[in-house]
């Protein structure tokens, strides 16, 4: 072939470049309808019988597990937990976040490594380290039996492990939207007079709050659904110590199932008002990150 020959193909052949990504029609709905099976399978179908099977004996007899005392106990410690817990984690949350997202200090790198500890630990295992440090036999057991404090088998053995397995939802969540936005910011507010809690409420606060409500989301959704954990400090004692993921295991060890399942509705329920409020939130999140990126 001569050279004109190949040079007046070479811009036919530019001209329809064939994508590597490219797949057929065929190829496209098979995956679609793998991944779909998948979901309702693994996931939409489980949903499905939770309520089915909560209500199957009807709405009278749904509405009576929960007048039971211990159902109403695991409800209201369920609650309490995540009250106590998820401020809690709001606070080491933004701390952290803002010594790691806006300094530079020794130690930095092991903060950051800690802060993903949990989420490589067994939540069983962390359960039984709290037992081996706070239980009768543990290194502070005998200390806090002189002094009358009880933390395992009791409310703050639970609040304990709880936090343990939820800190690193909110700090993990602003740190890199932190580090995005720089120190620019509050740097020219502090030009400006402002105090450093000023910038922090006036400036900071402002660019991290949908940040921070994901994060807050995903720590009460943890917190009151932790099973693991809360389940070897807690002792499994009925109508103190039982949170609803504990109540429901009893229950349904008991052939209780109705009452069993119309708890776990609850979690249920509870779960689909957590991805119906993550959907949002990451919609108004993604819409900051990119208004930010515009300007």
């Amino acid at each position: 072939m001569s050279e004109t020959a190949l040079s007046d193909a070479a811009p036919a052949v530019a001209a329809a470049p064939r994508r590597v990504t490219e797949e057929t029609p065929l190829t496209r709905r098979l995956l679609i309808g793998v991944a779909v099976a998948f979901l309702g399978l693994f996931l939409l179908m489980p949903l499905v019988v939770v309520f089915d099977e909560a209500f199957s004996k009807g709405a009278e007899t749904f509405l009576a597990a929960f007048a039971e005392p211990d159902a109403r106990a695991a409800i209201w410690l369920t609650l309490l937990v995540a009250a106590i817990v998820v401020p809690l984690n709001a606070v080491f949350g933004l701390c952290a976040a803002w010594a790691i997202a806006k300094f530079s200090f020794p130690g930095k790198s092991v903060l950051i490594t800690l802060i993903d500890l949990p989420f490589s630990v067994s939540p069983v295992v962390a359960g039984l380290v709290y037992v081996l440090v706070f239980g009768a036999q543990g290194l502070l057991g005998p200390f806090l039996a002189a002094h009358g404090i009880e933390v395992i088998f009791a409310v703050p053995g639970i609040v304990l492990a709880t936090v343990f397995v939820t800190f690193p939802f909110i700090a993990r969540e602003l740190i890199p939207l932190m580090q995005e936005q720089g120190t620019v910011e509050e740097e020219a507010a502090l030009t400006l007079g402002a105090s450093g809690l000023r910038a922090f409420a006036t400036v900071t606060l402002p660019n991290i709050k949908w940040g921070l409500l994901y994060g807050l989301l995903l720590s009460n959704a943890r917190a009151m659904g932790e099973f693991g954990a809360v389940s070897v400090v807690s002792g499994h004692i009925r109508g103190l110590t039982n949170t609803i993921p504990l109540q429901v295991e009893i229950l349904y060890n008991e052939y209780d199932i109705v009452s069993a399942f119309a708890l776990a509705s609850l979690l249920a329920g509870l779960a689909l008002v957590t991805l119906g409020v993550k959907s949002l939130l990451e919609w108004r999140y993604a819409g900051q990150i990119a208004g930010r990126r515009r300007h």
